[in-house]
């Protein structure tokens, strides 16, 4: 099989918006976005500009967690929530925590500088739920001074069913629950105590109290209309066959999407599981897993946010917006964000013609087999990084049944200061086994060299394509076929 040489002309991309908007201009009028066959208008309407229950809604929109609810509830095998860092993702990290009108000041200087920001969550970094009071006083808050930002939380759903009513009266639609088992002889290995009741509960009894309350408050949000995303950790030896029952469980129970998410165990973070040798599992692991619940919605770009994240996922910018930096007087300015979405509109319009083009060219092959692409990409579900600046490449499995996202995997930078580390380079190549073909905006000589002796092809020829359409065309090209017309391109 050969890798298909077309020609695309080189450009360089400043800013994230200021791409959008030279593609937006470029594509004119086209049909908005519309709600995918399995999800009905009303759901729909809730979850296209929510990066985390869409998928095509975290090329375009970004969300900001503040950190208002440290106190927690339950002890978590996985969690260490003392351990921060400004390099390391992962949930219950937070670098400041903030009060209430702390918050309120955060969020309006991120809205005036983002404008991709649609929704506001907190998760953490200890229980939204559980530290409640202050979980209420930010959203009040925030909603009188942004009335139109999506607002979300993150849960344990240990305290979840005391505060469903309210959670609808304040019209918050989105609630995320960490449910790692539905058996509490599975739970006991995850759990070690929970505080309920007024009095902690270690064993068998806490994990049955934590599994009662969360199909609780899972069926309690269903029945209120509020969506449900459930996330799942798994852990090998320990969860990892049970998350199949979990999945059924909780989708029986109203969950609308389901998020398999590997073990973090880094000795470092300090957690049990890190401490004791718990390890976590391979990227090869975890997308079987996920393939074993094809047929269910599953969320398969998580990243694993930090309780203070910021911006598109996989961008976080937290950094920028430390509260020193922020002046204690600040007025809401809504302009960027409405011409952002205006944009978005049209940006996604043609997005979605190119993806259903795509799909089509790629049901139709006859006789083909089966590709696993890693792209490069930091937004607008484009290709449009570099090989060496990129910190995780999105994986798509293409065959005859479409165009999948698979999941991502994860890297270390490449290029630092126009120079890259050879070290660097190594793992990078471990961490793409099992890819086909890379396609990226530009790659040196040396790595395209080092990524070709490990049977991995890299192309820069669909810079700042749809990631959908170029997939579409690789696929008609190896399998002998002639593509289409590209019509959705900047």
């Amino acid at each position: 099989m050969s890798t298909p040489m077309i020609l695309r002309e080189s450009r360089t991309s400043t800013t994230f918006s200021d791409q959008l908007l030279e593609n937006a201009k470029s594509v004119g009028c086209s049909p908005p976005s519309t709600a995918p066959g399995d999800i009905d208008p009303g759901t729909w309407d809730k979850i296209k500009n929510h990066p985390c229950f869409s998928e095509e809604a975290h090329h375009y929109f970004a969300r900001m967690h503040v950190a208002v609810a440290p106190a927690c509830n339950i002890q978590c095998n996985y969690c260490n929530r003392k351990y921060d860092c400004a390099n390391e993702s992962r949930p219950g990290v937070a670098s400041e925590k903030l009060t209430p009108d702390q918050a309120v000041r955060k969020v309006i200087a991120v809205a005036n500088e983002v404008p991709q920001l649609s929704v506001l969550g907190i998760a953490g970094p200890g229980d939204a739920c559980y530290d409640w009071k202050k979980t209420r006083a930010t959203f009040e808050r925030v909603a009188r001074e942004i009335p139109d930002i999506r607002l979300c939380i993150s849960t344990n759903g240990l305290s979840l069913p005391d505060h469903v009513d309210e959670l609808a009266e304040m019209n918050v639609d989105h609630v995320t629950i960490t449910i790692n088992m539905v058996d509490p002889r599975v739970g006991v290995k995850i759990y070690p105590w929970i505080y309920y009741g007024q009095r902690r509960h270690t064993g068998i009894d806490a994990a049955r109290i934590l599994h009662e309350r969360q199909m609780l408050g899972l069926e309690m949000l269903a029945e209120r209309g509020i969506l449900t995303k459930v996330n799942s950790v798994m852990i090998p030896g320990v969860n990892d066959e049970h998350l199949i029952e979990v999945n059924k469980v909780v989708k029986g129970r109203g969950a609308l999407l389901h998020n398999v998410m590997p073990l973090i165990s880094n000795r470092v973070h300090g957690t049990y599981y890190g401490l004791t040798g718990q390890r976590g599992p391979e990227a090869f692991e975890l997308q079987a897993l996920q393939d074993r619940l094809e047929g269910t919605k599953l969320m398969r770009h998580c990243r694993h946010c930090r309780a203070d994240a910021i911006g598109l996922l996989g961008d976080d910018r937290g950094h920028e917006f430390t509260l020193a930096e922020i002046p204690d007087e600040i007025t809401y300015d809504a302009s960027k964000r409405q011409a952002y979405r205006q944009l978005v509109a049209r940006e996604r319009g043609d997005h979605l013609v190119a993806k259903n083009e795509a799909n089509r060219t790629v049901m139709s092959v006859e006789y083909g087999g089966s590709l696993l692409i890693a792209v490069a990409t930091k937004g607008g579900g484009r290709i449009n990084e570099h090989f060496g600046h990129a910190k995780e490449f999105h994986v798509y499995t293409v065959s005859q049944r479409g165009i999948k996202l698979a999941g991502r995997r994860m890297v270390e930078q490449y290029c630092l200061g126009g120079w890259g580390e050879v070290a660097t380079l190594d793992h990078i190549v471990v961490a793409l086994e099992g890819i086909d073909i890379l396609l990226c905006v530009k790659i040196g000589d040396y790595p395209r060299k080092q990524l070709t002796q490990a049977g991995l092809r890299a192309t820069e020829a669909y810079g700042h394509d749809y990631i959908e359409s170029a997939l579409g065309a690789l696929y008609a090209a190896e399998f002998g076929i002639e593509p289409p017309v590209k019509t959705a391109t900047a």
